[in-house]
């Protein structure tokens, strides 16, 4: 397991709503600024040691969340297994929450946004509501779920139908109950190319089972389908935005991505050349020069000016 820097800790949160989040903040001291990182579906804190020895590295502070309904943050339904919230913008409340405590924690300022995949969907509303970020990086951002021309109005009216059938909160076609990592082989996988990663994402799973999820509800899918679709033909936000997005990236809408960062005044977009979905969980080489690209950005933005 990939655990990140010695020096991490974690904390209870509760929400607005009363709902139990968990995060975990990494070099809580004397750090250019703060990074908010947003991790995607599915996902949790552990996932991303790694990602915090490379921001430590860089002279970041990491604070990283689990969002509601994934990692050990509460879940909503009978089977755990199946990823849910009623409403999209309950994530919101989750953000609400982590800036209340990077405040009360006194973290580094000035704060940066890293999101990624549905984390960039729920980063890039919370720009537009405000966060108070000196600039944004995203990768794989979730503006848009990649389906076939085909299915895509399929997707929409069982969104739609099956809630009203009271089956809201079963599976949609095609998606499994356990954990992507558990129910795919590594090859033909379309979150890495790194065998080493997946190795450990993999045993973390295996290791901690309740850190993991399946796919998710049909409300979560109508939901998510909603945001992105709304999100993604906003104006884009006055905030300097760098975006990271694989070469073979199949789970997210790139198309979408490439419209938004053309209107982005002073948003730029980098291919990685073979990455897949998760840029982040790709090899050495690399992840370094994403954190370095990253962490540039931030400097430029502000963050060498910190600590």
């Amino acid at each position: 397991m990939e655990a990140g820097p010695a020096s991490g800790s974690a904390y209870w949160l509760t929400t607005s709503d009363d709902v139990r989040i968990r995060i975990g903040v990494w070099n809580a001291d004397h750090a250019k600024g703060t990074v908010l990182l947003f991790p995607g579906r599915t996902e949790y804190i552990e996932k991303y040691g790694k990602a915090a020895h490379a921001l430590t590295a860089r002279g970041y502070t990491t604070l990283a969340i689990d969002w509601r309904g994934q990692g050990l943050a509460d879940r909503f339904l009978d089977d755990p297994l199946i990823g849910h919230v009623k409403k999209f913008d309950e994530y919101q409340k989750d953000v609400d929450a982590v800036l209340a405590a990077a405040q009360s924690l006194n973290l580094p300022q000035p704060y940066f946004l890293m999101g990624h995949s549905m984390g960039g969907c729920i980063g890039l509303r919370a720009l537009h509501n405000g966060l108070p970020v000196a600039a944004a990086a995203f990768t794989g951002p979730m503006w848009g779920i990649r389906i076939s021309m085909l299915l895509r109005p399929v997707a929409w009216v069982l969104s739609r139908i099956m809630p009203v059938l009271n089956l809201g909160y079963h599976l949609p076609p095609g998606r499994k109950p356990e954990p992507y990592v558990h129910a795919t082989p590594f090859e033909g996988n379309t979150l890495t190319t790194d065998r080493e990663t997946w190795h450990m994402m993999v045993q973390q799973i295996t290791n901690h089972p309740e850190l993991g999820l399946g796919g998710p509800s049909y409300v979560w899918l109508r939901e998510a389908l909603a945001e992105t679709a709304e999100i993604s033909a906003m104006p884009a936000p006055k905030i300097p935005c760098a975006t990271f997005v694989g070469e073979n990236e199949r789970i997210v809408h790139v198309g979408r991505i490439r419209d938004l960062l053309g209107r982005w005044t002073n948003g730029d977009l980098h291919v990685i050349t073979a990455g897949e979905h998760e840029i982040l969980m790709e090899s050495q080489d690399i992840t370094d020069k994403i954190f370095d690209t990253m962490t540039a950005h931030f400097d430029a933005a502000g963050g060498s000016e910190a600590g």
